[in-house]
């Protein structure tokens, strides 16, 4: 339980208003012993694993996580051996299969997924990535007859379509099957189609955490499988299923997919593979956002992720899915170099609007900030940044946040949430009572479109719904420390034995360590919003800790009254590779005054 956790060096109340804890307890204190003794690992490792619920039986799993330990029975899945069927007649008989994909990371790289096998097997095929302000979010009638007007007899949607009735309805009357692989929350009642969703209401897989492109994995296994005991593959070579867990991990990082389980054996295989720098596209994508030394989680997800995401939010939503799959190094550059311009204009209106959302969301909380979330809503939005928007509130705030662009009389937008509070149930109870038009999402993000005339009733629901798990969730929150360093033992040796319990994300956090009653010797902005420290411990010992975003918050307001004096500094640590040298790279998450007057 969270009193059991001890909190450290007393602080009750850090700058960010955060109680710090130890994220051990004592029975987690003795796991992470009978880990170290059982298994022959060091102590640090041992807490960093036992803090993750890691046992003393599954360690050596847990550091080497293997497909063939965690990939499930592919039928498992529900309705995968009825869409497996109807794949392979596909390929078989060289039907053109229509691929319809959402617009963001998981959309692209499942599309590309699905793409890259159908090529190999010689199927003609079809991609559409809608666009997310004309066409908005899942299939839509008029793109399924442009479909069907090109030949497709076979509709496979990726990351969408679990709640598109309408739509498939005309697929059906058109004469074309559709097999849907999703990941999203589900109704009772799905649409006329093959539906393979480990969130459907009656599959008892347990893969619910796989992303669309996990479940496109899983799919292609199984379709892989069966075109063998077809003959298929006899007269061919076979496809290289591991060749495309790049693309599997690049989508599990970029949706906040926990990293447990299968997800974990994915992204750990997938970033292995990206090592080589084998696909061309992303090889193109790496060099365009400057990715040094061996590709990290944290690159998936802030480097990589984003600027193909550009492309949907501003651009052309196409981009990313065409990026994945082209063999040519010189238009992959050039495609690269067009997400990488437009991920800069994203960063720009973010900004922009950020600004506005922040004095709509001060003026919703008041003073003592009360209220269960946040909901902003401005017009001329641009509603591909809106979920970016809702996350940064989300950050600051510490509560569910939702960010909708208002458009005439409509208004779209997402939503994230906080760890403990379901927001996609909540949402899905809202379009069942007609509050919203529609929504829908997983536990931690949601979108929804409705009129303008039921933002009222809609937040009126959203403070009934949401107060008591809001509430109960941030009595519980505090900051999980890991454990407590000096900057003499920050060295490359020891962040390389941490990173051996990664790669870190969802689900798999990022350990936190705290440099107790280090002096801030200075305090200097870099880059747009970011602040740079130079500490020194006790005994002399100096290090660099970068403060992201930090200039304008209350955390880079403390750090301007606190230069020359001691603190205690929350951190978070990885190795950066510059010209083949391994260097600790340290990042502020939190910070605790040895005085807490200072500053009054």
């Amino acid at each position: 339980m969270e009193s059991d956790r001890r909190v450290l060096l007393g602080v009750q109340s850090s700058v960010l208003g955060r109680p710090w804890r130890s994220r051990l307890d004592a029975a987690g204190d003795a796991r992470a012993l009978a880990i170290a003794q059982q298994n022959g690992l060091p102590d640090l490792l041992s807490r960093v694993l036992a803090g993750r619920g890691v046992t003393p039986e599954n360690a050596l799993g847990h550091l080497d996580p293997t497909l063939r330990a965690l990939l499930p029975e592919p039928f498992s899945l529900t309705a995968l051996e009825e869409a497996t069927e109807r794949l392979v007649r596909a390929v078989e008989k060289q039907e053109t299969i229509a691929i319809f994909g959402d617009y963001d990371v998981d959309g692209a790289c499942s599309s590309a997924l699905l793409a890259e096998f159908f090529d190999f097997c010689g199927v003609p095929r079809l991609i559409h990535i809608p666009d997310r302000i004309t066409e908005g979010y899942g299939p839509n009638v008029e793109a399924i007859r442009a479909f069907s007007a090109r030949g497709a007899t076979l509709l496979v949607t990726v990351d969408c379509g679990t709640t598109s009735f309408e739509p498939f309805a005309e697929a059906r009357r058109l004469g074309m099957d559709v097999v849907v692989l999703d990941h999203h929350q589900a109704p009772e009642t799905l649409p006329n189609a093959i539906v393979v969703n480990p969130n459907r209401q009656d599959d008892v897989s347990g893969q619910g955490a796989l992303c669309a492109a996990g479940v496109a994995f899983v799919a292609l296994v199984a379709l892989n499988r069966a075109l063998r005991a077809r003959g298929f593959w006899r007269e061919r070579q076979e496809f290289d299923l591991l060749g495309s867990l790049d693309l599997v991990a690049l989508a599990t990082v970029a949706d906040v997919a926990p990293l447990t389980g299968l997800n974990r054996a994915f992204v750990t295989k997938g970033l292995a593979l990206m090592k080589s720098r084998g696909r061309v596209g992303l090889r193109a994508l790496a060099d365009v956002a400057k990715l040094n030394g061996p590709p990290r989680a944290f690159h998936l997800g802030f480097l990589l992720g984003p600027r193909i995401n550009a492309g949907g939010r501003i651009g052309d939503a196409a981009l990313g899915a065409r990026l994945l799959l082209l063999k040519d190094d010189i238009e992959a550059g050039e495609i690269a170099a067009e997400l990488d311009r437009l991920n800069g204009e994203r960063q720009i209106l973010e900004k922009q609007m950020l600004q506005e959302a922040l004095g709509e969301a001060y003026k919703q909380l008041g003073p003592a900030e009360q209220g269960a979330f946040v909901l902003t809503a401005m017009e001329d939005w641009q509603p591909g940044i809106v979920g970016l928007v809702a996350s940064r509130l989300k950050e600051m705030f510490g509560r569910p946040a939702f960010a909708l662009a208002l458009n005439g009389d409509v208004a779209t937008g997402s939503a994230r949430s906080i760890q403990g509070v379901d927001l996609g149930r909540a949402v899905r109870v809202a379009v069942e009572r007609g509050l919203i038009v529609k929504g829908g999402g997983h536990a931690m993000a949601a979108g929804v479109t409705l009129r303008r005339d039921q933002l009222d009733a809609f937040q009126a629901f959203l403070e009934e719904t949401l107060a008591e798990p809001v509430a109960r969730a941030r009595a519980q929150a505090g900051l999980a420390i890991d454990g407590l360093l000096t900057a003499s033992a920050c060295a490359p040796a020891l962040v390389e034995e941490i990173e051996k319990a990664g790669p870190f994300g969802a689900g798999n956090p990022e350990p936190i360590f705290v440099l107790p009653e280090h002096r801030i010797a200075d305090v200097q902005p870099f880059g747009a919003d970011h602040l740079r420290l130079r500490v020194q411990a006790g005994d002399g010992a100096r290090m660099e800790i970068a403060a992201f975003r930090a200039a304008h918050t209350p955390l880079g307001a403390a750090l301007a009254k606190a230069r020359g004096e001691r603190a205690h500094l929350a951190c978070t640590l990885t190795l950066d590779h510059w010209g083949g040298r391994a260097k600790v790279s340290a990042r502020l998450v939190d910070l605790a005054l040895c005085n807490p007057g200072l500053g009054g």
